[in-house]
C-alpha cells in the first residue's frame, strides 16, 4: 500500500516516554509522572454530575459550531478573565485544541505556505502542519526573552503562532509584547493564532488575550488544562466574523460536531471555577517546590515559569544527549521526564522538560528522586 510525504511526521517523543513509563509501571514499578501536561485532578464535580444526568436523555449530533448555551458560557468566560465583550456567534466549539488548529489551519492557509512558531514550542503544531502540506518555520527564540519571539525576528512567511503561557517553557508575553507582536504581523501581511490553552494557569499577573489587542485573530483555548478535563477532547476557537463561515463549512466535513457528551460536561464546568482555583493553588505549591528542589538537584538553568505547569531547563552542562538522559533518570530513578527535542529539534538535545501537574506529593517524591539520581552520576 501506498504511503503520503506528507503523512511521515515525527513522532510526539512525550507520548512514547509515556509508553516507557506504562511499561516500567507494568513490571511492577512505581513511576513518578513529571513527562506529559496531565492534571492530577479529575474533571470538575459539577461537569461529572451534569453528564451523568444527561445519559439518560439521547445524545447525537449538535450543530457544528457547538451547543449554544455553551458558546454563550465561553463568551461569558471572556467578560470575566479579560473584560471583553465578546460575540457568542465568534465561538467555535471543537474537539479538542487540536481539532480548532486544523480548522484553523485549513481556513488561513493553502498547500505550500509557511507559517512561523516560537522555537521550543509545541510540536504538534509542526505535525500537524507537515501533515497538512504546509511548511513549519522555526523562530530560535533565547532565554533572555523568556523563550518567546520578538517582532524583529519574524520571518517572511503567511502565518504566526502564538503561545502564552508557553510549551515548554511556561512564559507569558506581556501586554505590550502581544500588541507588538500582532501588529508587526499585520504589517506582513501574516495571519496570527494565537495559543491560549494555558490561560487560567498563571502565578503572578493575569495572562492576556490577543483580543485585548485585536479582533484579526484567531484565538485557541481548551477545557484541558484550567478545567483538568483533557480526555474529554473538548475545546474552542474565537474566530473573526469574515472567517465564521469558512470554519463552519470546514467543521461541517471535518467533525460533523464536537462530542455532545464532552459539550454538556464543558458547559457544567463554566461554573466550577472555585473548583479549578484549587486546583491552581496545588500547582502553585508544586511550582515553588520545583523551583527550590530542581536547582538544589543540578537542574540550574530554567526558564521563569510564569504560567502552565512545565519547567524547561537547559541541561547542556550535563549532557548534548536529551533523549538518554530521560532514559536514565526513568530507569535509575523512576521519574519520567520529556526530552527537549520535542520542543526544539536543534536544540532540544540539551534540554528536558519537568511537568508539575501532578499530586504535589508525587512532586516532592520525584524531587527526592531526581536529587538522589544527579548525586549518583
Amino acid at each position: 500500500m501506498r504511503e503520503s510525504v506528507r503523512g511521515q511526521v515525527d513522532p510526539f517523543i512525550v507520548m512514547d516516554v509515556m509508553q516507557a513509563a506504562a511499561r516500567a509501571e507494568a513490571a511492577g514499578r512505581h513511576i513518578i509522572h513529571m513527562e506529559v501536561g496531565q492534571p492530577g485532578t479529575p474533571a470538575p464535580q459539577g461537569a461529572r454530575t451534569a453528564l451523568a444526568r444527561a445519559l439518560s436523555q439521547p445524545l447525537g449530533y449538535t450543530v457544528a459550531l457547538g451547543l449554544p448555551r455553551l458558546r454563550q458560557g465561553i463568551a461569558g468566560l471572556y467578560r470575566r478573565w479579560y473584560g471583553i465583550d465578546l460575540d457568542p456567534a465568534r465561538v467555535v466549539v471543537t474537539p479538542g485544541s487540536s481539532g480548532a488548529f486544523i480548522l484553523a489551519f485549513s481556513a488561513l492557509f493553502d498547500a505550500g505556505e509557511r507559517v512561523a512558531m516560537g522555537l521550543p514550542g509545541y510540536p504538534s503544531y509542526r505535525q500537524i502542519l507537515r501533515a497538512m502540506s504546509l511548511e513549519p518555520v522555526g523562530i530560535a527564540t533565547r532565554p533572555e526573552d523568556r523563550y518567546q519571539p520578538r517582532p524583529q525576528d519574524l520571518p517572511k512567511a503567511q502565518g504566526l503562532i502564538l503561545a502564552s503561557p508557553g510549551n515548554p517553557s511556561g512564559t507569558v508575553l506581556r501586554l505590550d509584547e502581544l500588541r507588538a507582536l500582532t501588529q508587526a504581523a499585520a504589517e506582513r501581511n501574516m495571519a496570527v493564532i494565537s495559543d491560549e490553552i494555558y490561560h487560567g494557569l498563571s502565578y503572578g499577573d493575569r495572562c492576556h488575550s490577543a483580543l485585548e489587542v485585536t479582533d484579526d485573530v484567531f484565538v485557541i483555548n481548551s477545557f484541558s488544562k484550567y478545567f483538568s478535563m483533557t480526555g474529554w477532547r473538548v475545546g474552542w476557537m474565537v474566530v473573526p466574523e469574515t472567517h465564521l463561515r469558512t470554519v463552519e463549512r470546514l467543521a461541517q466535513n471535518m467533525f460533523i460536531c464536537p462530542p455532545h457528551a464532552s459539550q454538556v460536561a464543558a458547559l457544567a464546568a463554566l461554573d466550577c471555577m472555585d473548583e479549578a482555583d484549587e486546583n491552581l493553588a496545588v500547582y502553585a505549591e508544586n511550582r515553588r517546590l520545583m523551583l527550590d528542589g530542581l536547582p538544589k538537584a543540578g537542574f540550574t538553568r530554567i526558564a521563569p515559569p510564569e504560567g502552565a505547569f512545565y519547567i524547561y531547563a537547559d541541561v547542556s552542562d550535563l549532557t548534548d544527549n536529551s533523549l538518554q538522559l530521560a532514559a536514565d533518570i526513568l530507569d535509575k530513578a523512576g521519574v519520567a521526564v520529556t526530552p527537549g527535542l520535542d520542543f526544539d529539534p536543534d536544540r532540544g538535545a540539551r534540554t528536558l522538560r519537568f511537568s508539575y501537574a501532578r499530586a504535589t506529593e508525587d512532586i516532592a517524591e520525584g524531587l527526592r528522586r531526581l536529587a538522589a539520581f544527579m548525586e549518583s552520576r
